[in-house]
Parts: C-alpha cells; structure tokens; sequence
C-alpha cells in the first residue's frame, strides 16, 4: 500500500461503479477494434470514453483514501495519457504525411497506442477484480 491509501472501507456500490467505468473503456476498445476507426481514437473520442471520464471525476471524492482512488486516478490517467499521445503524434507525423514519410509512422504509432489502451484497461480491470491497488506512478 503506497502512503496516500487507508485501510477505509470501500463501499460495494463504488466498486461496481468501477466496474462500470472499466466496462465502458473496454467497449471503446471493442468499437476501435471491431470498426474501421482506431482503438487509441475510440478509447479518446467516443461517447463511451467521455462518459467514463466524466463518471471517474464525479465519484472521485467519494474514494478518496481507499484503495479504490488508485484506479479512479489510473482510468483518468489512461484518458489523459492516451489523449496527449494522440495529440503529440497528429502535431508531429501530419505534417510530414505530405511527403508520405509521416504515414507509416502515424499508423504505428496509432497501433501502439492502442495496445497500450488495452493493457491499461485489462491490467486495471483484473487488479479491481482481484481488489488490489495500482501502482501510482509510471504508464
């Protein structure tokens, strides 16, 4: 257990709300997987996404010093990372995809973000289930 998480009770209905929250990432994931567009575009920009977003700071409060915290601030993190990403990597290899350099590069880019997604959500899902806390640093 790091410093900022208690031993305090977690509330049932707040680990169902996690649950919840991880659910609607991995149906990003799904729809990136399973259409045409990108995961790391889905995990960011889709309804779903926002929604879980949003879900994660309303009920954020209500966790603090639990073990919970770590992964209302985990989901959040993952939106955040991945959304800086994807901004960096347009800003970046766009302009270059008008000499056809920057498009390989895009697209890879795009997929190793996406793997990222998925093991930010299958990692955080199987530590909720297992009612174990996430580490507070790195990616």
């Amino acid at each position: 257990m790091d410093s900022t998480t208690t031993t305090v009770a977690v509330d049932p209905r707040h680990v169902a709300y996690a649950h919840i929250v991880y659910g609607l990432h991995a149906l990003t994931i799904l729809m990136g997987l399973f259409s045409a567009k990108l995961v790391a575009a889905e995990f960011v920009f889709s309804l779903p996404a926002l929604v879980a977003v949003v879900m994660n700071y309303a009920r954020r409060p209500q966790v603090r010093g639990t073990w919970l915290d770590s992964h209302f601030r985990w989901q959040i993190r993952s939106f955040w990372i991945a959304l800086i990403a994807i901004v960096i990597l347009r800003l970046v290899f766009i302009p270059l995809s008008w000499i056809l350099i920057g498009i390989p590069f895009l697209w890879l880019g795009h997929g190793l973000l996406g793997i990222w997604a998925i093991y930010r959500v299958a990692r955080g899902w199987l530590a909720l289930r297992e009612g174990r806390i996430l580490p507070s640093g790195g990616l």
